[in-house]
This record gives structure tokens, C-alpha cells and sequence, in this order.
């Protein structure tokens, strides 16, 4: 795989991710509804800032890893596609029927409050971490240095997730409407089961 070949594939597959609702959409939506779009913004970069803290150290950690053992690298291989294949069977055979807003609450105090929520929402979850462990490493082409190539990656995330929480925080109550209706939330958690699957074979088969 090509640098430009891996970063069009992680950019469809980050992107399908990102839109995905799970508890940073909550948090951004509701906070923009109650609070406004100050305080909403605020916790999307936190979110964001925690999942570059993610990123980094995934990249660091894998990225000795992966130059030091082969051994490793396919056990390491094995791990991350048998994680995805699960996270796709499940997302396919049993999607979720809403989306819960109120599953988020919002923080009290401050400006800075909002950041921290949104900061401690991905550092104290540790599927962030798994699932970049997971995802991240599958495109990193062959012969490109793996540390900085998957923190460049987590940092794409991370401008994707800027973008998609001002689009919220832009458009709070048709985003939130659509986001409750049962058919909405099924189609994106079985594409995205789709999505995962098909990357977990890859990997699976993946010869480094």
C-alpha cells in the first residue's frame, strides 16, 4: 500500500467513524443545546485533545514495537482483526435502536469545565486506546517509519472530529432530530459494522 493509497482508505474509514453517534456526539450536541455553542466547543477540542494524547501514545508504543519484534507485529495483527471482526459482527447483527442525547450531561462551572469533561470523556475511556491499537496500525504502508506515520493518522482523526463537532454545534437541532430517528441510528452502526469487518479481514490477511 501507497502513503497517498493509505491515507485516502483511513480518511473514508475515519471519516464513516466520525459521524458515527457515540458519546462525543452526545456530549457536543446536548452541551450546544443547554449551554451554547461557546461551551460546546470547548468540549469538542477537549475530546479532541484527548484523542491526540491517544494517538501519541499508541504511536510511540507501537511504533517501538513494530521495529523491534515481527513476532510482535503478528500477534499484535491477529489481536486488532479479531477486535474489529467482533466490533462489525456486533454493530451488523444487532445495531442499536436510538441514541440516547441525555446520555451526556453536562458539566457545571465554568468554561474550562466543558474542556475537561470533554478531555477526561477519551482519557479515562480505554477503548479509546484498544481501538486505536486496533485500527491505526493496518495503514501504515511498508517501509514508512510506523511512530510518526500513526500519529499523523490519529492526527487526521482528530481534524475530523473538529469538523464534524462544529457541523453539530452548527445545525443542533436538525442533527439531533435526525440522530433519534431508530432507521438513522441502525444504518450508521451497520455501515459502520461493514466498515470494520472488511477491515478486519484485511488485516487478518495482511502480510507485513
Amino acid at each position: 500500500m501507497t502513503v497517498a493509497a493509505a491515507l485516502l482508505a483511513f480518511s473514508v474509514a475515519a471519516g464513516l467513524l466520525t459521524i458515527t453517534p457515540g458519546l462525543d456526539t452526545a456530549l457536543v450536541l446536548r452541551t450546544a443545546a443547554a449551554e451554547g455553542p461557546k461551551r460546546a466547543a470547548l468540549a469538542g477540542l477537549g475530546i479532541v485533545t484527548g484523542c491526540l494524547a491517544w494517538g501519541a501514545a499508541v504511536a510511540l508504543g507501537l511504533g517501538a514495537l513494530l521495529a523491534a519484534s515481527t513476532l510482535a507485529f503478528t500477534i499484535l495483527k491477529w489481536i486488532g482483526a479479531a477486535y474489529l471482526v467482533w466490533l462489525g459482527l456486533n454493530l451488523i447483527l444487532k445495531p442499536r435502536q436510538r441514541f440516547d442525547l441525555d446520555a451526556a450531561t453536562a458539566p457545571a462551572g465554568d468554561g474550562l469545565a466543558w474542556m475537561r469533561r470533554g478531555l477526561l470523556t477519551n482519557l479515562l475511556n480505554p477503548k479509546v486506546g484498544v481501538f486505536y491499537v486496533s485500527f491505526l496500525p493496518q495503514f501504515l504502508p511498508h517501509g514508512v517509519p510506523a511512530a510518526p506515520f500513526i500519529f499523523l493518522l490519529a492526527a487526521l482523526h482528530a481534524v475530523m472530529g473538529l469538523a464534524w463537532f462544529a457541523t453539530l454545534i452548527a445545525a443542533t437541532r436538525p442533527i439531533a432530530g435526525a440522530l433519534k430517528q431508530a432507521a438513522v441510528v441502525r444504518w450508521l452502526d451497520r455501515l459502520t459494522g461493514g466498515v470494520f469487518l472488511a477491515f478486519g479481514l484485511r488485516l487478518a490477511l495482511e502480510r507485513r
